[in-house]
C-alpha cells in the first residue's frame, strides 16, 4: 500500500519522513532551508582579512595615491574605516586598555549589565586615539573600542624642553584638559636618559 501512494521507501508520503538519501525531507542537515551542519561559515577567514574600501577615502588609499596619513590630517579629512589607519601605521600600533567598567541600566525585569572598555592606541611617534565602547561581553567592548580609537586618532604637536637639540621629544607648551571636575595640566619635562 505504501507502494502505490508513490512514496517508495518513504512511508508512503510525498515528502517522507527522516532520512533517505533524497534530501527531500525537512530533517537534520540537508540543503533544505536553513542549511545545516555542513553549510559554508558565513564570515570566513579569509574574507575578513581583504579589505574591501567603501568611502571615497578608503579607495584612494587602497590605490595608493595617499601616500601617508600626514595628507589625510593636513586637509581634516574624517576617517570612517579603521582600516585606513591600519594601512599606514599599522606594524608600528599598540593598544592599551585603561578601563573596563560594568554599567547598569534599570528595567522593569531587573537591571541590564554590559560593560564599558576605554582603550588607548598609538604608535609613540606623533599619533594617540582614545576610544570607548560597551557591550555585552568585555572582549567584544574591548574590540570595539580598539576600532573606535583608530577612528578617533589625531596628531600630536612635539616640541623641546629648554633648546632645540635633538629631534622634539615633549609637548610643545603647557597644555591644560578638563573633563567634568577633573583639570589635567601637563608643564613640558626634560628629556629623559
Amino acid at each position: 500500500m505504501a507502494e502505490q501512494g508513490g512514496g517508495g521507501d518513504r512511508g508512503g508520503f510525498p515528502g517522507g519522513f527522516g532520512g533517505g538519501e533524497g534530501g527531500g525531507g525537512r530533517g537534520r542537515g540537508g540543503g533544505g532551508r536553513g542549511g545545516g551542519r555542513d553549510r559554508k561559515p558565513r564570515r570566513g577567514a579569509e574574507e575578513s582579512k581583504e579589505w574591501v574600501p567603501v568611502t571615497k577615502l578608503g579607495r584612494l588609499v587602497k590605490a595608493g595615491k595617499i601616500s601617508s596619513i600626514e595628507q589625510i590630517f593636513l586637509f581634516s579629512i574624517p576617517i570612517k574605516e579603521y582600516q585606513i589607519v591600519d594601512h599606514f601605521l599599522g606594524k608600528s600600533l599598540t593598544d592599551e586598555v585603561l578601563k573596563i567598567m560594568p554599567v547598569q541600566k534599570q528595567t522593569r525585569a531587573g537591571q541590564r549589565t554590559r560593560f564599558k572598555a576605554f582603550v588607548v592606541v598609538g604608535d609613540g611617534n606623533g599619533h594617540v586615539g582614545l576610544g570607548v565602547k560597551s557591550a555585552k561581553e568585555v572582549a567584544t567592548a574591548i574590540r570595539g573600542a580598539i576600532i573606535a580609537s583608530k577612528l578617533a586618532i589625531v596628531p600630536v604637536r612635539r616640541g623641546y624642553w629648554g633648546n632645540k637639540i635633538g629631534d622634539p621629544h615633549t609637548v610643545p607648551c603647557k597644555v591644560t584638559g578638563k573633563c567634568g571636575s577633573v583639570s589635567l595640566r601637563l608643564p613640558a619635562p626634560p628629556p629623559g636618559p
